[in-house]
């Protein structure tokens, strides 16, 4: 549950004895860890009061106060700023609230910030420089966080992994994220101090001085960058400009290149953090407003690009193997022929009294023409063991025992002396085969019948050659005497 600046100010009494405060009002700090207030007293002293929301916070309180003891005298003469002292605790439950000895100066918004004299923007860069050239050894000592940057660089993977298994993080940021993270490039710096919680709630100002830094909670060796993620999301660059080459200037160790890029990824990560959080707590205020930014980040990002955060740039989506082109510039692969010129695979001609003719027909004009025409076979050429209309199909003739030797054709003499049958070349007829030699034709008794209708279907279509028997002159005539004439 919150609590109102009322209640804090009932819980500082129990904290600092003889403390009566006058005066109470609302204090800027995290929202979803802490309650805050700050409070006046009857000798004119200011007091500022943090009471945790959840035992992590409550960790993380009493994580600062050992951060704060170890920070000695000497170390603290050092530091161009204040730092709180802890006047006092209180334990509710599981939860400590602290009251600390107040510090001279306000804070200020980013705007303010960045709108100030360039001589405030300095002032920041120092107080910059100062934390991370504070020694490592304060660190160790208290037993806090170190990473490598390899290490840091992994925790931060397994961070996204937890942030996507909420189903609500954009695709367009996870892919952003990950590609910017498995950029080892950008993962090269020398670790140093790192506040860890460094924003414009922390950092208190007195005209264009940095009085004090509070919020200690998260000290730890890690990637310098994460103090300069509030920095980014200023609109001004002219002011980020100031704060990072009075920073440059002021530490001892050169700032890597690419400082500023994993500052934008910190920025743009810290909603997914902020979503993570809002679900542990089961805030749905928290939640929707991360929902809200995030969408709001992944638009900015998906119009203009968003800031650069990795130093290869993000590979594009794959494009289709196929590209669509809009219909009215597709072009069709085979261009159709319009139907007045197609032409079929087969053509079929009617068969009807205008139909054209064979030879064979025109002999008969005037009869009637059935619905399938045959040609004739001519004598001369029908093979041996062929039968014609009105023949036997077994090679016998009707009525005689034996085989069929010669069936005479009509008009024609089987004497002796009669010339032998003869091919359109003039070539006499050879012996009976077998088997057709290869790319001849098959003897007519293997043909199927309907093979025999589709070349006759086919003489309507397809021209030839008149042969021997589809002559009509008298030339083509063979006069054979009659027997028994002188």
């Amino acid at each position: 549950m919150r609590r109102n600046p009322i209640e804090l100010a009932a819980v500082a009494t129990a904290a600092v004895p003889g403390l009566t405060p006058t005066a109470v009002s609302s204090a800027p700090d995290d929202p979803a860890d802490f309650d805050s207030a700050l409070l006046l007293d009857t000798e004119g002293k200011r007091w500022r009061v943090r009471s945790p929301r959840h035992a992590e916070a409550s960790a993380r309180l009493e994580t600062e106060f050992l951060v704060l003891r170890a920070f000695t005298p000497g170390i603290r003469a050092e530091l161009p700023f204040l730092m709180p002292t802890v006047a006092g605790t209180v334990r509710q439950g599981t939860l400590s609230t602290f009251v600390y000895s107040h510090l001279s100066g306000a804070t200020r918004s980013v705007e303010e910030l960045s709108s100030g004299p360039a001589a405030l923007a300095r002032e920041i860069g120092t107080a910059l420089a100062a934390v991370h050239d504070l020694p490592r050894s304060l660190v160790s000592n208290a037993d806090l966080p170190s990473y490598t940057p390899n290490e840091f660089r992994q925790r931060r993977l397994n961070e996204l992994d937890q942030a996507a298994t909420t189903g609500k993080i954009p695709p367009l940021l996870l892919r952003r994220w990950e590609h910017a993270l498995e950029d080892v490039s950008l993962w090269r710096f020398n670790p140093s101090v790192v506040h860890g919680d460094l924003h414009e709630d922390n950092i208190l100002v007195d005209g264009d001085r940095v009085t004090a830094v509070t919020g200690w909670t998260d000290l730890r060796i890690g990637d310098p960058a994460d103090d300069m993620a509030w920095l980014v999301a200023s609109n001004d660059q002219d002011f980020v400009d100031t704060v990072l080459a009075q920073y440059s200037d002021s530490r001892r160790d050169v700032p890597d290149s690419h400082l500023l890029r994993r500052a934008a990824l910190s920025a743009e990560f810290a909603l997914a953090q902020y979503l993570v959080k809002g679900l542990a707590a089961d805030d749905l205020d928290m939640v929707y407003e991360a929902e809200s930014m995030l969408a709001a980040l992944a638009d900015d990002v998906a119009e203009h690009g968003g800031q650069p955060i990795s130093v290869e740039p993000l590979p594009q989506p794959a494009q289709p193997a196929v590209s669509v082109v809009p219909a009215a510039t597709v072009q069709p692969a085979v261009t159709a022929q319009p139907a007045a010129t197609a032409q079929p695979a087969v053509t079929v001609q009617p068969i009807g009294p205008d139909a054209p003719r064979s030879a064979a027909e025109r002999l008969t004009s005037g009869a009637a023409v059935a619905a399938v025409h045959v040609t004739p076979i001519p004598r001369d050429e029908v093979p041996d063991g062929e039968a014609t209309d009105g023949e036997a199909t077994d090679g016998e003739i009707p009525g005689h025992e034996g085989p069929r030797d010669v069936v005479p054709a009509a008009g024609q003499n089987d004497a002796a002396g009669a010339a032998p049958k003869t091919d359109q070349s003039g070539a006499a007829d050879a012996p009976a085969r077998t088997a057709p030699a290869e790319n001849e034709e098959a003897p007519a008794e293997v043909r199927r019948p309907e093979h025999a209708r589709t070349l006759a279907a086919g003489a309507h279509a397809i021209p030839r050659k008149p042969s021997a028997a589809d002559d009509t002159s008298t030339t083509a005539l063979t006069v054979v005497p009659a027997k028994g004439s002188s």
